[in-house]
């Protein structure tokens, strides 16, 4: 099962108060519902996931008295490999969908204000809305994405304005046939979570991205750390050979001044130690070796290049 399952499962189980289950029939009715002209008008509710068809039929059946709600299952075929599930209303169809403020045909897509005009509705509103029509990436992903989809412009842009009043900042693309409202944000998408009631998945969200930040941040730091391993092995790999030049050229590293010479043969001892690690060694500063290796680094050089020296004066 994908996390985005794990959270509609989550929200399915959710008890609603009385004041704010219409809210979310309403979302889950206008957006994926399909309404059918003739005599016999009806509505039918799709979907693949079991739990939210019986949601929707417990929100039909305990909000309105006398409706007559029928529950279909297909089987996998050519057209879907998957099980689905039909919800459907056939009568009062008028009723219901005028108090869902729910226009069958799609015609006037605007949410009436009397469905949203409480935050606990808007919560509602949002969760019915996630349940029809959303999806989110799982946390173990590196792209961190939660959208939901419409066919109706207005409603996406409904749909944004109304995250905004949860600080849930969402952007709006058109997109294959319709538009997603959607967020990228790790943080708000856990805040979108927790508004619509996800607590236990918006938890499992946080624990696993805290886990694979961490992980990312303990590669990262395990990476400069072998870049700096490294950086310290060339270096001094470098420095071991400008010595043993310097000391086929003049012969014996004893030519060489005393803290020039003395340096030059701990590092010849201690080919993997850093310059922090020889100035130990030596009773000297970091700095204090980094110069004595400069100037053998200079003699090198001035050896390579055929250029006069005078060791004295190293």
């Amino acid at each position: 099962m994908s996390y985005a399952s794990d959270v509609k499962k989550e929200l399915t189980g959710l008890l609603v108060h009385d004041g704010n289950a219409k809210a979310e029939l309403s979302a889950l009715m206008r957006m994926n519902g399909v309404s059918t002209l003739g005599v016999n008008q009806t509505v039918a509710v799709k979907t693949e996931n079991a739990a939210i068809a019986r949601r929707i039929y417990t929100l039909l059946t305990q909000n309105y008295d006398h409706v007559i709600v029928e529950v279909t299952v297909s089987e996998p075929n050519h057209i879907s490999q998957h099980k689905s599930y039909g919800v459907l209303l056939k009568n009062q169809v008028d009723e219901v969908m005028a108090d869902l403020g729910v226009d069958p045909f799609g015609l006037h897509p605007e949410i009436p204000a009397r469905i949203l005009n409480q935050v606990d509705k808007r919560r509602s509103f949002l969760r019915g809305a996630f349940l029809a029509a959303g999806s989110v990436n799982s946390p173990e992903k590196a792209n961190y994405h939660l959208e939901l989809f419409t066919t109706h412009e207005e409603l996406a842009e409904q749909l944004r304005d109304m995250m905004l009043e949860f600080n849930l900042p969402a952007k709006i693309i058109d997109r294959s046939g319709g538009f997603i409202v959607y967020l990228k944000r790790a943080e708000k998408i856990v805040d979108f979570l927790s508004t619509i009631g996800a607590t236990q998945t918006m938890l499992r969200f946080e624990d696993i991205r805290m886990m694979r930040d961490m992980r990312n941040s303990v590669n990262r730091m395990t990476n400069a750390e072998m870049a700096n391993i490294q950086k310290t092995a060339d270096a001094a790999n470098k420095q071991v050979q400008q010595i043993l030049l310097i000391a086929d050229e003049i012969g014996d590293l004893d030519l060489l001044p005393k803290k020039l010479r003395d340096i030059a043969k701990v590092r010849l001892e201690h080919p993997d130690d850093s310059l922090a690690e020889i100035g130990e060694l030596l009773e000297i500063s970091k700095s204090g070796a980094n110069h004595r290796i400069r100037k053998l680094k200079e003699l090198a050089q001035m050896i390579t290049n055929e250029e006069p020296y005078d060791l004295n004066k190293l």
